[in-house]
């Protein structure tokens, strides 16, 4: 059975299925799905997301037929010395993985290898830490992770015109290495409002961190049996390639993985969410006024350990941070649906028209509040309305 490699790299890379997932829910070889997908990585010209409008015939072409000034070099790309790594970051002071990709990329360019990009770079370094180190206590490294959790206290709201008690839950983010603290109170925790929590996050903190590491709440996972291979909620992996990120799910019952979160969590709940709990609420935004001007004062706090406060090193961290896109990303409806006689598709009560030679054939429809796309099953782009 020929190969659908767009399937193949769309399930892999968006969906986080892994090669034999793909290949038993589609039929095909393992070791074809798997061979496939190594030779994609190795592929200069072509990378996730795919180019629209391209075809499997032109996935081929690039991944299988001639690479332009590869000159015969070994395409593996090359492995760092996490090890090395890891000592540097517990001995040097102010050392950073940025610094340490570089220093790697430069070597691998030198020597004519491929290189990990540096959200890959930290993703696998922080996995190797985890898998040598179960125990061990490292250092947070600048602009590398955030992290993000529910807080396990909630909060009652009166709607003002109906009486009813509603429930605000706290979503909680940090980064590590400032300890620098952003919460926001949710009347929901369905996915759009997890997608719009995190775009406020990373508003908040100024810039975008190389790994996200968070709980194996549904908004965020579908299934992480193992952690090496989970499975991710869509929206939530097609938001993380919108600011170019990592989503990092915590292993399993191991509250050490996201530690800083854990222990934001507990901050807040044993300091200033007394004060909360004690006020009546009408409203969300007068229960997120009063909990940001209790943040913005605890952020603001000189630490009882060390100097300064969590403000005055998010200020040094901020720069490190990878830049924001000029967009959020939005949370996108799905669909699927078949293309009827007249070209057309319904979607929330209206008709979308479609190329005629998709006519009886299924497409995937993705909408936002402003704008609905169709694609093919295989993921080729086909309209935007």
């Amino acid at each position: 059975m020929q190969l659908d490699y767009k399937d193949i790299i769309i399930k892999h890379y968006a969906l986080s299925m892994s090669g034999s997932e793909i290949a038993r829910q589609a039929g095909f070889s393992k070791s074809g799905v798997n061979d496939f997908l190594r030779a994609f990585k190795k592929c200069e010209d072509l990378s996730y997301p795919l180019p629209a409008g391209i075809t499997n015939y032109g996935i081929a072409l690039k991944v299988y037929g001639a690479v332009p000034g590869s000159g015969g070099r070994n395409e593996n790309i090359e492995l760092p010395d996490y090890e090395d790594a890891a000592k540097l970051m517990a001995t040097r002071k102010n050392m950073t993985l940025m610094f340490l990709w570089n220093r790697y990329k430069k070597k691998c360019e030198e020597e004519g290898a491929r290189f990990y990009q540096y959200s890959q770079y930290c993703e696998l370094y922080n996995k190797w830490c985890e898998e040598n180190y179960e125990t061990a206590h490292f250092d947070a490294v600048i602009a590398q992770k955030m992290e993000v959790d529910f807080a396990g206290q909630t909060f009652s709201m009166t709607d003002p015109l109906t009486g009813e008690i509603m429930t605000i839950v706290v979503f909680v983010a940090i980064l590590p290495y400032s300890q620098y603290i952003y919460a926001e109170g949710m009347l929901s925790t369905k996915e759009p409002q997890w997608i719009d929590v995190n775009n406020h996050a990373l508003d908040y903190f100024g810039g975008v961190p190389a790994l996200v590491v968070c709980d194996n709440c549904k908004q965020a996972v579908v299934v992480n049996q193992d952690w090496i291979e989970p499975e991710l909620n869509k929206d939530y992996a097609d938001w993380a390639d919108h600011y170019g990120t990592v989503i990092l799910p915590a292993k399993v019952r191991k509250p050490k993985f996201k530690s800083s979160v854990e222990n934001a969590v507990g901050i807040l709940e044993k300091g200033f969410f007394h004060k909360l709990e004690e006020r009546q609420y009408f409203s969300l935004e007068q229960f997120n006024k009063d909990l940001w001007k209790e943040l913005e004062a605890l952020n603001k706090e000189p630490f009882k350990k060390k100097e300064h406060n969590r403000y005055y090193y998010w200020e040094e961290e901020k720069l490190e941070l990878m830049p924001l896109p000029s967009m959020h990303y939005e949370y996108m409806e799905r669909k699927t649906a078949k293309v009827s006689s007249d070209f057309h598709v319904r979607f929330d009560n209206a008709y979308y028209s479609v190329d005629k030679a998709f006519l009886h054939k299924k497409v995937s429809i993705k909408a936002s509040s402003t704008v609905v796309r169709i694609y093919s099953l295989t993921g080729e782009f086909l309209c935007e309305w």
